[in-house]
């Protein structure tokens, strides 16, 4: 019988009997089953059965710690009650994947390499758009390569075993052949005592543990779990994230996770040179969503209105080749806490949030403000405050409404962020003139347009040379 991938904990000590010690993934499968990564309802893995797409799902959910909660799903053939039903919607909402037109997932289909490669593209955040882009990041990374004739074989199905040597690659660097750590960030310890471990969960064993202020050198991140290595290289392993405070190795801005790694021998094709943001990733993060509808007023909700406009400056940035990344790209629910997060796994260089203001007097409150955070232990707070300086001098040109002006307050999403942030009110819901802009498609668009001039006018002040960037804006 077929053993199927469920929820099951395997043991560190399980094995599967149709993968011996001496079988080639081997190293990878019981890397994966430590984890509880790799789980089965048999000890059969079936390591040359082709993966079913809710396997592969299942697997990669697992591995980048999504929530597998068993839930209604946004796909007619995926019930709450499938066991794969938790990790499909979640990987949905992380925009992992996003279905067939029809509304389907079609959790049964079998799937191809370049799909594979896809997917763990988008999980571990290499920034490919389709599958030859998926495909030569995984080269590039050496996580795969090829087989053995110069092909990537993208249309072939893969088998399970494959399938796990190519997740346990993306996991842990040490399985990749040839491949050289990049540390293109660092993170300061602020725990007490920060567990290393040899994966990226507390079901992988302890191997260290290291004090507040430690410095450690990051070459990628698994969800919300770090690759680490000290200062002097004694040892190599994962630490929750959430105890870093992260900043770029170099001391400039995050090292963009679009771009393949480079590799002196076969480089990759290199941005366009007349692109001068092509390293640079912008996070835009739609306020509310979801069961949380913001502010309302009108017979409008916040959450749409920021959710179009965000979409719009995507848009904008798409036909500049500027690298984004939105927090929601669609009406999902996401915790306050976890957008920086998501902005620091995203390795953004800055960060603007978006949302729309309301008064507790209906009509009293009007115009466009935008706001930062200023705490002296931030080292962004001087860049937070020019960014929204930018942004708030183009929002008022372009909208024509009362300038309210730039605030540094405590707001969650920039004073715990780990780059520039800043989050601008677009106007009053619940002020007729507002409102009347803010329901228009045309003046969203203008609104759109103004934060990427005003983006493109913070990396101006940064000495860096844009003026080829400024004419794309408009359509």
């Amino acid at each position: 019988m077929l053993g199927t991938f469920s929820n099951l904990t395997v043991k560190a000590e399980t094995t599967f009997v149709d993968v011996p010690n001496n079988h080639r993934a081997a190293k990878e499968v019981n890397f994966l089953a430590e984890g509880g990564i790799l789980n089965t309802s048999s000890n059969r893995l079936n390591p040359d059965e082709t993966i079913t797409r809710a396997e592969a799902v299942s697997i990669i959910g697992r591995a980048t710690q999504l929530d597998g909660t068993q839930r209604q799903t946004k796909f007619s053939d995926v019930q709450a009650s499938a066991k794969e039903a938790g990790y499909i919607q979640s990987a949905y909402e992380k925009h992992y994947l996003s279905g067939y037109a029809d509304g389907t997932f079609k959790p049964e289909q079998k799937v191809s390499r370049g799909e594979m490669a896809l997917l763990i593209s988008r999980a571990f955040n290499y920034g490919a758009t389709n599958t030859g882009s998926a495909n030569q990041a995984l080269l590039s990374k050496k996580i795969s390569t090829g087989l053995g004739n110069g092909q990537f074989g993208g249309n072939e199905l893969i088998k399970r075993a494959d399938y796990a040597v190519f997740i346990a690659r993306a996991i842990n660097s040490s399985f990749r052949s040839g491949y050289t750590k990049a540390f293109p960030q660092q993170g300061k310890v602020t725990a007490s005592a920060l567990t290393v471990r040899t994966g990226p969960s507390t079901q992988y064993g302890k191997i260290a543990s290291v004090g507040n202020g430690k410095m450690l050198k990051i070459d990628h991140f698994v969800g919300t779990w770090a690759e680490v290595v000290d200062d002097k290289n004694s040892f190599f392993g994962f630490v929750s994230s959430s105890y870093l405070a992260i900043t770029p190795t170099n001391g400039g801005g995050a090292t963009d996770t679009n771009q393949p790694d480079p590799n002196p021998t076969t480089p990759t094709t290199p941005s366009p040179v007349l692109n001068p943001l092509a390293n640079k990733k912008i996070i835009i993060d739609p306020g509310h969503g979801g069961k949380d509808t913001g502010a309302i007023g009108n017979g409008m909700n916040e959450k749409d209105i920021v959710l179009d406009v965000g979409l719009k400056v995507q848009q904008v940035l798409n036909r500049m080749s500027v690298p984004s990344y939105l927090t929601r790209s669609t009406n999902v629910f996401i915790e306050l806490k976890d957008r920086p997060i998501i902005a620091k796994q995203q390795k953004g260089d800055i960060f603007v949030s978006i949302h729309i203001n309301s008064s507790a007097k209906p009509e009293s409150g009007t115009g466009i403000e935008t706001h930062y955070y200023a705490g002296a232990t931030n080292p962004y707070n001087a860049q937070s405050k020019l960014l929204a300086q930018c942004i708030q001098k183009r929002l008022v040109e372009e909208w024509k409404l009362a300038d309210r002006g730039i605030h540094p307050t405590n707001l969650y999403v920039n004073k715990y962020n780990s780059m520039p942030a800043v989050l601008a009110e677009l106007g009053f819901i619940n002020n007729s003139t507002d409102a009347a802009k803010l329901k228009s498609d045309y003046w969203r668009q203008k609104d759109a347009e103004a934060i990427v001039l005003g983006i493109l006018d913070y990396y101006k002040a940064n000495k860096i040379d844009v003026s080829s960037l400024y004419p794309l804006v408009r359509q």
